[in-house]
């Protein structure tokens, strides 16, 4: 059985329209208030807490050339951004599990794409030798009388089963940019041991990486010219 309050019994009777249209501004208000706080719960629920993201960067060596009484090599060297996929022209780091499967940190990123940052540590390891005029980047130097540049094919933390590494793997090429010939080239491969496993010690071996190639690229070049003297 429905019970009707005698009250709107009597409004129905005197006014028929009015309260009709107050019992429809009534369920109107109820309705809305129920919306309101649905809606609340959902911004509620997206609303948490989020893990925060953390980046990391290499190391770049020191910009000041060493006193030395040996004149640099009267050549300009620029240093290019190496080529990579898609996977390394983002931020985000790499992991490997055996030697297919590749997949990324979501919430531990590099400052920058990997090919830009280790860019940056050959750009200031050549500088630092002061074997050289100058050494630059192309957006410093237009031309230069040669161009140090290659692909980078892994830069990841690699999990064979037996045991953790930072692998780092590249193509490395001298150009003389006025015949764009092609008069030194070196493939770097190296897997640098992780002392845990977490990632700041991931990172920390990877960094360790680049700085060992930045010194193997730094005395293959300069080997090359004290065997190919400038004339």
């Amino acid at each position: 059985m429905i019970v009707v309050n005698a009250d709107i019994k009597a409004d129905r009777k005197s006014n028929p329209r009015g309260t009709m249209v107050a019992m429809r501004r009534r369920i109107g208000r109820r309705s809305g208030a129920a919306l309101a706080v649905a809606a609340f719960g959902i911004l509620s629920g997206c609303g948490g807490a989020s893990r925060p993201i953390k980046y990391y960067q290499l190391s770049l060596p020191g910009v000041i050339a060493p006193a030395t009484t040996t004149p640099p090599v009267p050549v300009t060297i620029v240093v290019r951004r190496l080529l990579a996929s898609t996977l390394y022209r983002d931020r985000r780091l790499v992991y490997s599990v055996g030697n297919q499967q590749m997949g990324t940190y979501e919430y531990e990123r590099w400052v920058g794409p990997p090919s830009e940052l280790i860019q940056g540590v050959f750009l200031g390891e050549l500088r630092a030798s002061g074997h050289y005029s100058g050494v630059y980047t192309p957006e410093g130097k237009a031309g230069g009388d040669y161009a140090l540049h290659g692909r980078l094919y892994e830069f990841a933390e690699h999990d064979s089963g037996s045991n953790l590494v930072a692998r780092l793997t590249m193509d490395l090429e001298l150009s003389d940019t006025q015949t764009g010939a092609t008069v030194w080239r070196r493939y770097y491969t190296h897997d640098e041991p992780v002392s845990a496993k977490t990632v700041p010690d991931v990172v920390a071996a990877l960094d360790r990486n680049v700085q060992l190639a930045a010194n193997d690229v730094a005395a293959g070049l300069e080997q090359y010219f004290a065997t190919h003297p400038i004339k």
